[in-house]
Order: C-alpha cells, then structure tokens, then sequence
C-alpha cells in the first residue's frame, strides 16, 4: 500500500516562497495521478492543485493559479508543489493525496493521504 510523507512546509512572509514535496512508498508512483489539499484552521479541507501520471494535465483552483506550480518526479517517486507570491490566506496545513488505483481523474478525491506539512504565512 502507498505510504506518503510531506515536508516542506515553515514560515514565510507575504510574497515569499516555499516548495513542498511529498515522497510516496510503492512500485506504481508512475501511474498515480497526484495532488495536493489545504486545512486551515477552522476550515474544511480545500483541494489545491493535481497532476497525472504524465506530467501534461496539471489542475489547479483558480486562488493559486499563477502562483502554485505543481510538478513530479517519478525517478524520486515525488510530486512537489512550488509556492510563490505567498499570501496570508495561503495559511494551511497542506497534505499529499493519491488513490488506491493508477490513472485516477484529476478532479477527484483520492483515498490516500499524508500527515501534511504546516505552512504559515505572515502578513
């Protein structure tokens, strides 16, 4: 079963950057379509951006267009997720998911996920 672990995430002023990764056990890391969620505090859980198994149909919503880039590796068995123009709001813990099966859809919740990585962004 695919094990994923975040890192990545720490403290940041408004308009800086930070990159997160997220590292995944398993054979078919190649095959997985990837994404990312947020939680803030006080909030539900909110899908941030996906990629597929080919690295030729990235998602993302339209709060982080223009500013997220999500990205894989499948040599490293790793999706990353590289944040820039940070803002207040971007505040969240942020957690890798996946699915159970490969060539999932890019548009919905997979049933894998992290412990996430904290990202806090100062005003």
């Amino acid at each position: 079963q695919v094990q994923l672990v975040e890192s990545g995430g720490g403290l940041a002023q408004a308009g800086g950057s930070l990159r997160l990764s997220c590292a995944a056990s398993g054979r078919t890391f190649s095959t997985r379509t990837m994404r990312w969620f947020r939680q803030a505090p006080g909030k539900e859980r909110e899908f941030v951006a996906s990629i597929n198994w080919a690295s030729t149909t990235p998602y993302y919503i339209d709060s982080v267009k223009g500013r997220f880039t999500i990205s894989r590796d499948n040599a490293k068995n790793t999706v990353y997720l590289q944040m820039d123009s940070l803002k207040p709001e971007d505040t969240a813990v942020y957690l890798c998911n996946t699915d159970s099966v490969p060539y999932g859809s890019l548009y919905k919740l997979g049933d894998t996920w992290g412990q996430g990585t904290q990202v806090t962004v100062s005003s």
